[in-house]
């Protein structure tokens, strides 16, 4: 087991790794060759242009203003400076809501840790349990800090169940102010937002056939029926993956063309040329700008051809459908309500955003996704118990003293103290770091096998998943593991009804795992994040091998978004252990409360400079982390209740069974009075912005827009489709007012048919980037 010698060089290694990796960031951002690797959503927007235009070769690469040196920490207060508000209008609600959690953890624990220390601390410090069981048990001077200490039959006990209450009761008030406050935040959102596609369209799904009658004329004929007055156009789905791939590659060789081209303006008098080998490394010379257009001019046929297949054959016109309706009232009926008196037909639910869908989805037939998410329920199941193999193994590295008694031959070894230090300190945190690394991109790959048709739920399913692998294997498998391997030899050598109380006492005692986990996540972790070390390397090693034109360079930027999957689930593991160490082993408060402060300065700053949000949910995440932020103080509460029995507390004990009971109804409450508005959305409220909306932002056309809004990406032109897989908003979900722009009249049934402006409603956005790419690249 760790000692306090131990946690301390794993403090001094994590703050030292730490403050090397904010202070290699301070350098590196200054410096104009790694502008578009810390400053990616300001170049994609176009509010930044690069500053690499010097006369001056070194100053391209080499940032020689010796003044900006000395204030190279002044992104620190930069960070801060920017308002919610702002932060909103800036990265979008989920943004400013996934920087609440911080927020919250500490007016959560930063009270607690106070009364904690002052209470709690010196009861279990004079318990003096420890001291008669130092020569049965493995124990550390931080566990004389736990509950571990206190004698059994003790009145102190009372004060760990006072602390319980007055920490739920705490913990109870500012879920439900913050719950209260995001709620608000996204009516509020949802209000001010303009016109936007999927506040007037709804996913129906499971269309039935009609023998006879095409899947657009059934849905038409069923809405304009049973919806007449609001009913205003639809789009069918499409299966397009195929034709996707042919896309992606069209965009590869087009990318090649550019690329060749631009060589032979810089070198007019040679042209370029590739051999037809593999990776064009042998066989026939030929000219590269010919080669390649007649390699577009070929596949530029099997497009066309494959297009009219999707539009004409009935295989790939799936069972579901975008429907949109003439008003947010109308819309909010439809997908809120049963369709028919087969509950499994016509099922309709909100649709996503434009870029929230996830397209490939779409052509999973309705029938095969029950089986999917069984099957994937299975899997998740199995690589659940699987992981435990290598959380003991961690846990084995840090319990060495358990290890040395039953495995005497590993003692030479282990008798350097700093190798020892090091051991248990460090290395454990990073080994279990190390083994959750390819965890979220495999649960990934398992909720898009299990059909989901949007981003935020794709990822708000894969957190789930990881929450619930954190849960058993990191949190409760370190336990139960590690006080199997670290008090092994008293298990051995001990009566059976003896188990219980070694269990009791050893729980408490994991608490210096944790610490050194959350040293290495929590501290070092952070700074790596703000450092941006791998995305450094890989711009510049694509900048140096892989960008040949300017579209290339935007990708290579790669900004990502916020990894809800990895970090939600992670950060809500932190209010697990709060929870559980609070009254436990409350020495554990600080090194959480740290990490909340240092991991919202750093996602504050990413958000503002960094991450461009792929969609906007407008923070449908929260009551996910209500939950679980419940499920925590649950567990708590029960694992108090477990210790406090072994440790024959008859008198107290009693007192907790109703914690639990006030805290399930709590969130039963909280369920009902604030979920509804992350779920649904009031008739109330639409028929209000509805009125609003036809007074003041007046709209000469909808249909047009709302009947291509949810045309597939690959569908479109080639310039629209490069900037969806750029991730940049081209607007196109945005319904223009009269006041904003001004369409000519659409003529038509609603059929996709807009006039001669509308048609070019996206070349201004194209000339943008492209002046944007101009601007910035040119070196």
């Amino acid at each position: 087991m760790a000692t306090l010698g131990d946690i301390g060089v794993s403090a001094v290694i994590n703050i030292v790794t730490a403050f090397a990796f904010l202070l290699a960031f301070a350098l590196l951002r200054i410096q104009p060759i790694n502008d578009r690797v810390y400053f990616p959503k300001w170049y994609l927007t176009g509010a930044r242009a690069s500053p690499r235009h010097s006369a001056n070769l070194v100053a391209n690469f080499v940032n020689l203003n010796f003044n900006t040196y000395l204030t190279f920490l002044n992104w620190m207060p930069q960070t801060l400076r920017m308002k919610e508000p702002q932060i909103i209008d800036h990265a979008g609600l989920d943004s400013a809501a996934f920087l609440r959690i911080y927020i919250l953890g500490l007016k959560i624990f930063g009270p607690t840790a106070i009364v904690a220390f002052l209470v709690l601390i010196p009861v279990n410090a004079s318990g003096g349990m420890l001291f008669f069981l130092s020569r049965d048990l493995v124990i550390s001077d931080i566990d004389k800090l736990s509950i571990s200490n206190v004698q059994p039959k003790s009145p102190k006990f009372f004060a760990h169940i006072f602390m319980m209450y007055l920490f739920t009761f705490w913990a109870c008030y500012m879920l439900y102010k913050e719950y209260d406050v995001v709620a608000s935040m996204r009516l509020n959102f949802l209000a001010l937002k303009s016109r936007r596609a999927e506040q007037f369209t709804v996913l129906v799904r499971n269309v039935p056939h009609v023998p006879g009658n095409s899947v657009s004329d059934t849905v038409k004929c069923f809405f304009k029926k049973n919806h007449s007055t609001h009913y205003l156009c639809h789009q069918t789905v499409y299966n397009a993956n195929k034709y996707a791939r042919a896309v992606r590659k069209r965009q590869k060789l087009q990318n090649k063309l550019d690329y060749n081209q631009l060589k032979l303006e810089r070198h007019p008098n040679t042209r370029p040329t590739r051999k037809t080998g593999l990776l064009g490394l042998w066989g026939e010379k030929l000219d590269s700008i010919e080669y390649y257009q007649q390699k577009i001019k070929e596949l530029d046929e099997k497009l066309t051809m494959e297009h009219q297949k999707i539009l004409k054959d009935p295989k790939r016109i799936m069972s579901a459908a975008f429907v949109s309706f003439n008003s947010r009232w109308g819309a909010a009926v439809c997908a809120q309500t049963q369709q028919s008196k087969n509950p499994i037909l016509w099922l309709t639910d909100w649709a996503p955003e434009p870029r929230d869908v996830y397209w490939k989805n779409l052509a999973i037939p309705f029938i095969s996704l029950s089986i999917r998410k069984l099957v994937i329920s299975l899997a998740v199941f199995a690589l659940v118990f699987f992981y435990i193999i290598p959380i003991t193994f961690v846990q084995s590295l840090a319990n060495l003293e358990g290890l040395e008694r039953v495995v005497p031959f590993l003692r030479p070894i282990l008798e350097w103290s700093f190798i020892k230090s090091f051991l248990q300190g460090f290395l454990p945190g990073l080994a279990l770091k190390v083994f959750l690394w390819l965890l979220p991109g495999i649960l990934m790959t398992m909720s898009k096998i299990e059909g989901h048709v949007a981003f935020s739920v794709l990822e708000r399913s894969t957190a789930a998943k990881y929450y619930f692998f954190m849960l058993v294997n990191v949190f409760l498998g370190s336990i139960v593991a590690g006080t199997a391997i670290q008090q092994l030899h008293s298990f051995l050598h001990q009566s059976p009804t003896q188990i219980p109380r070694t269990i009791g006492v050893s729980i408490p005692m994991k608490a210096t795992f944790f610490i050194t986990y959350i040293m290495v996540d929590g501290w070092a972790g952070m700074a790596g994040e703000i450092l941006r070390l791998k995305p450094l390397i890989m711009f510049h090693l694509k900048n140096t091998l892989m960008v040949k034109t300017e579209r290339d360079r935007l990708k290579a930027m790669n900004p990502k978004s916020i990894d809800f999957p990895e970090a939600i689930p992670s950060l809500q593991l932190y209010f697990l252990m709060g929870a559980v160490y609070a009254v436990v082993t409350p020495i554990l408060l600080p090194f959480i409360l740290i990490f909340f402060a240092f991991a919202y300065f750093v996602y504050r700053h990413q958000v503002i400079n960094v991450y461009n949000q792929r969609y906007e949910s407008a923070a449908a995440f929260w009551p996910h982390v209500h939950h679980r932020i419940i499920a925590s103080l649950l567990i708590s509460q029960l694992l108090l209740l477990g210790l406090l029995s072994t440790k024959k507390a008859a008198n107290s004990t009693p007192l907790l069974v109703v914690l639990p009971i006030l805290t399930v109804t709590f969130h039963k409450f909280c369920k009902s009075r604030f979920e509804p508005a992350f779920r649904k959305y009031p008739l109330e409220e639409a028929v209000e912005k509805d009125t609003q909306d036809e007074v003041s932002e007046p709209v000469n056309d909808m249909k047009s827009y709302l009947c291509e809004a949810y045309l597939h990406p690959v569908l479109r032109s080639i310039e629209e489709f490069e900037l969806f897989e750029l991730g940049v908003d081209n607007n196109r979900a945005h319904i223009p007012s009269q006041v904003a722009t001004e369409l000519e009249p659409v003529s038509g049934s609603g059929s996709g048919s807009h006039s001669p402006k509308e048609e070019n409603k996206v070349a201004p956005k194209r000339q943008d980037l492209e002046v944007v790419v101009e601007q910035h690249d040119k070196t």
